[in-house]
């Protein structure tokens, strides 16, 4: 059964997140032990269908021993190497699966500044991202199930669920949600803690369906880099550069972090915050619409698509959404506002469109139904 779901997730990664074709060049990455398998099927489909695949294996295991020692020049030297293979290819697949993600937990700040900056930004936020047909996903091992405190069994089967959704039907579905937010301008969040305005008129609005995360469902845009303002309370954990944050608070001033608190690890998060000017800019604003997604488990591309919730991002915008804000981060941080994690509201020049992480339209909610965006293939 799992080498059925394998193939059916690596003609979905090549055929429709990454429409490749023959003649194509595709850049593989893959992470992690457990997820060769699904790279194995990747360049299997691929060559058969005339595409090159140029892949290699990479984890924070490995990547841990060059961070923490590598120096400026030789960070250079990497990225120079990664940054013409990124130019050559026609797109990238990133399978990510490590066997431990706290692998870069005690690597000082300031070195991991230095990655991001001279290797990660160059090469990921700027060619990659802007350039390239891209997707990136993570794999179900055992790692990623002891961070969702689940059985192994029990999230591989929700993995494949999940990743496997048909996302042509979700495409569809997000229209309204995309039309709304395209024709909006002043946005009001409210929740536990949270009391926050800003503007996104002008940004542009981009649909998030399976084309660039698997899994995906997301509609995202920006705010106008200096109109946010207020307080916001994330409710959900975010494992970010090897280090769990949870009950992060921002206050914003005229579009600026101006205070930043958590439960824990303040110093460290202050520090990311201060790697750069746009850093305490939010360079994305999205609402999250996957059904399949209910819970946090500390994996951004899973949480930042969960049902009922949105993410406000500190860090480089996307050009598809451009407020402006260059950075060497993008931290997707997320807030839950169904009932289950202390409700909420969104409104949009001054009209209720999301109360309690449902959709006051009662279509565009029926849209995003488990129902309507279950793929047929894994019947």
């Amino acid at each position: 059964m799992k080498d059925k779901r394998n193939e059916i997730l690596a003609r979905q990664l090549i055929e429709y997140s990454c429409e490749l074709v023959k003649g194509e060049i595709l850049y593989l990455e893959i992470k992690g032990k457990e997820t060769l398998e699904l790279g194995k099927e990747i360049i299997r489909q691929a060559t058969e269908k005339g595409i090159t695949p140029f892949w290699y294996y990479n984890d924070e295991s490995l990547g841990r021993h060059w961070i923490k020692n590598a120096s400026d020049d030789q960070l250079k030297t990497q990225a120079e190497l990664h940054l013409e293979l990124m130019k050559r290819a026609d797109a990238y697949i990133g399978l990510r699966g490590s066997d431990n993600p706290f692998d870069l937990a005690d690597i000082e700040q300031a070195q991991m500044d230095k990655w991001n900056n001279i290797f990660y930004k160059p090469v990921h936020l700027e060619e990659r991202v802007k350039h390239t047909r891209w997707v990136v996903l993570r794999y179900p091992n055992n790692a990623m199930a002891q961070l969702a405190e689940t059985s192994q069994e029990a999230f591989e089967k929700f993995f494949y669920d999940v990743c496997c959704a048909d996302y042509a039907k979700m495409s569809k579905a997000q229209d309204k949600l995309f039309a709304l937010m395209e024709a909006t301008d002043k946005v009001q969040i409210k929740g536990p803690g949270t009391d926050l305005t800003f503007s996104i008129k002008g940004i542009g609005t981009i649909k998030c369906d399976g084309k660039r995360n698997i899994p995906d469902g997301e509609v995202y845009t920006a705010p106008v880099r200096n109109s946010a303002n207020g307080t916001i309370k994330y409710n959900t954990p975010s494992l970010y550069q090897g280090v769990v944050y949870t009950g992060i608070s921002f206050t914003f001033e005229n579009g600026k972090i101006v205070k930043a608190t958590a439960d824990g690890n303040v110093d460290k998060l202050n520090k990311i915050l201060d790697g750069d000017e746009g850093s305490r800019y939010v360079g994305e604003f999205a609402i999250g619409v996957n059904p399949f997604i209910r819970q946090p488990m500390k994996d951004t591309l899973f949480d930042e698509k969960i049902a009922g919730s949105f993410h406000f991002t500190p860090g480089q915008c996307y050009d598809e959404a451009p407020n402006g804000n260059q950075s060497a981060i993008h931290w997707d941080l997320v807030a839950i506002q169904r009932e289950d994690y202390g409700g909420g509201e969104i409104w949009f020049d001054g009209k209720l469109v999301r109360k309690n992480g449902v959709f006051t339209d009662p279509d565009m909610e029926k849209q995003f139904s488990e129902e309507n965006l279950r793929s047929s293939e894994l019947e």
